[in-house]
């Protein structure tokens, strides 16, 4: 299905027209006891992937098996997903059983590899127990790293941290899923990271930290500033994108979404929340956001409350896309449009965009959260490839 869409591009000073066409298509439909989750797509030489796992759908964290699949013809054709053996969940030496999850493949292009950052969830519980549930005290940066000329994956490997932060807290339960990260030209990553400074409270700071990768091993080498808010769970699922010369981070929040940027892509400013440009909060409320930078300016991709969408589990469709003006760090409201159209269920729940050039990006989500009247029927792993008009004003 082709669906043209007009928007008004904005920038400092200016207001130009342009057409985005949004082609909407299902890369995989789900069967028997477990659906499609945190599906994500990235550019590999040759052919766009997308990782996938499987979840029970009993709910949320119910985290099974990560797959692949791919296509070489521009979405027309998706190849069988095929399990990937090496990151199966499994029982460790130590009686726990980990499993890798919230997974984020992007092609490293410095070492030719797929670097696919995420956290390691553990379960305290036999691998055949359906009703385990996760030990979040479990939770580290995790990592995998393909090869695609050789087909090889590695296993999951957890990336040390240091034992405290800046101000002396303890780094408790660091993990870095669900994110976007920036690969630097000589190869080094910033990667967003979230974890617990106090035992006693679910409250979670937001950091980017600079980390080395040679095409095996992610080591961390330093962080910046550390970000949250008193609201519950503080700031988390962070997102970091480089556009002309400036980094921008955006981190989901109880209530907003929040945004700042920097200079470094280290330190950054104090946040604030997401708003539009008439002065309303944006209410991206409990929920990821995502970058996309084109050559025409920088946009943002969020699910948002006041879309007649209260019926969505905590809001979460549909998918809007919007302009950022990043002179004011707001959303143009004019520019807001739907991206992917709520059907009920979750889509924000994992997702990710990503560039095929200046002229294309593909946005990829799973169907989740399915309501008890419908929580038998299968879900589907969902793409909006956008084209955009790259015509002069």
């Amino acid at each position: 299905m082709r669906t043209a869409v007009l928007i008004l591009l904005s920038s400092v000073g200016s207001m130009i027209a342009g057409d985005l066409i949004v082609e909407r298509s299902t890369v995989l439909t789900s069967a028997g006891s477990f659906h499609w989750s945190q599906s994500r797509p990235a550019v590999v030489p040759g052919m766009v992937i997308v990782t996938t796992q499987e979840i029970e759908k009993r709910g949320s964290h119910g985290y099974r098996d990560i797959y692949i699949t791919q296509t070489t013809d521009g979405a027309k054709t998706w190849s069988k997903p095929r399990r990937i053996d090496a990151l199966k969940r499994k029982v460790y030496e130590d009686g726990v059983e980990r499993v890798f999850g919230d997974v984020c493949p992007q092609w490293h292009e410095k070492t030719g590899k797929l670097l696919v950052t995420g956290k390691c969830f553990g379960f305290l519980a036999n691998p055949n127990d359906n009703n385990a549930k996760d030990d979040r005290s479990l939770e580290r940066v995790a990592y995998a790293v393909w090869s695609p000329e050789s087909d090889e994956w590695s296993g999951m490997k957890i990336m040390e941290m240091p034992a405290t932060d800046h101000h002396g807290n303890p780094i408790i339960e660091p993990n870095a899923g669900c994110h976007q990260r920036v690969d630097l030209a000589d190869g080094h990553v910033l990667l967003p990271i979230r974890y617990r400074a106090d035992a006693k409270k679910r409250v979670y700071t937001t950091i980017v930290a600079r980390c080395s990768f040679e095409g095996a091993t992610l080591s961390y080498v330093e962080h910046g500033s550390e970000h949250t808010i008193s609201i519950p769970r503080g700031l988390y699922e962070p997102s970091v994108c480089e556009f002309n010369g400036r980094f921008y981070l955006t981190m989901r929040g109880e209530q907003n979404g929040h945004v700042t940027y920097s200079e470094d892509g280290l330190n950054y400013r104090d946040t604030t929340e997401w708003k539009f440009d008439d002065g309303n909060p944006l209410l991206s409320a409990n929920a990821q956001q995502h970058w996309i930078v084109q050559k025409n300016g920088l946009y943002l991709v969020y699910s948002r409350k006041g879309a007649a969408n209260d019926h969505v589990f905590r809001n979460r469709a549909p998918v809007f896309i919007a302009k950022v003006d990043t002179e004011t760090m707001h959303v143009v409201r004019a520019t807001e449009q739907v991206l992917m159209p709520e059907t009920g269920l979750d889509l924000t729940g994992g997702f990710a965009p990503v560039n095929l050039n200046d002229n294309e990006t593909w946005v990829v989500s799973s169907e989740m959260a399915f309501p008890d009247s419908r929580k038998d029927e299968n879900n589907r792993v969902l793409l909006a490839r956008i084209l955009w008009n790259t015509s002069p004003p």
